[in-house]
């Protein structure tokens, strides 16, 4: 854990911070499909991404789900530090997108730190600030963008985070995370490769444009 926190942690965390991360975090390592949270499930630690990715979604009543956005290297999930210190249950599912990895945080570390850390406070806003702007691009895509402008956008997004052009997802993948139906996604997939932004594989999806 000590190497990995300092891969990318020792220019953000003072090295007395990052002794504490390693004396009371955990470290989880994330199959692709794994939950990191769940919605409904009281949260006690908080994750900071070593690596990987992690798709953040939001369900309604009906069990329809849409990703919000996503988490990579050196990212925490702000909503999960709220809940943390509102001692409320989660509101978002975590979904490993990837194999990835994340130290676990235990609540009650998380205000002792803001107190005794001028770089965990930093950390903690810059990670609110950063979610909120994700939240708003999410709130203006579904207000203002087409569905064929909304899946482009959702597949250049997952080809930054995922660090290669070549998505391994099928269809139904897709059009559950746009909430919308597979007959819908797979014209628009067809039309992006007509227009020469994608190539389509059987379950993998080559992006040309992002």
């Amino acid at each position: 854990m000590r190497l990995k926190l300092q891969d990318y942690f020792s220019i953000v965390f003072e090295p007395e911070l990052l002794r504490e991360i390693e004396q009371y975090g955990s470290l989880v390592k994330l199959q692709k499909g794994d939950l990191l949270i769940d919605i409904g499930n009281s949260i006690k630690q908080v994750p900071l991404l070593l690596n990987g990715a992690i798709k953040i979604v939001r369900e309604d009543n009906n069990g329809d789900e849409i990703v919000l956005y996503f988490l990579e290297r050196g990212d925490t999930c702000a909503i999960s530090f709220v809940n943390c210190l509102n001692h409320s249950k989660s509101k978002v599912r975590g979904v490993a997108e990837k194999e990835s990895e994340a130290i676990y945080i235990p609540v009650q570390k998380l205000e002792e730190w803001m107190a005794k850390y001028k770089s965990w406070r930093e950390f903690v806003i810059e990670s609110y600030s950063s979610r909120l702007d994700e939240m708003i691009e999410a709130i203006d895509t579904l207000a203002f963008m087409r569905m064929d402008q909304r899946l482009f956008k959702y597949l250049a997004d997952k080809v930054k985070i995922l660090r290669d052009t070549t998505l391994n997802t099928t269809h139904q993948e897709i059009a559950l995370d746009l909430n919308t139906s597979r007959v819908v996604i797979s014209r628009l997939l067809k039309q992006l490769e007509n227009e020469g932004k994608i190539i389509l594989h059987r379950n993998r999806i080559e992006v040309l444009e992002f």
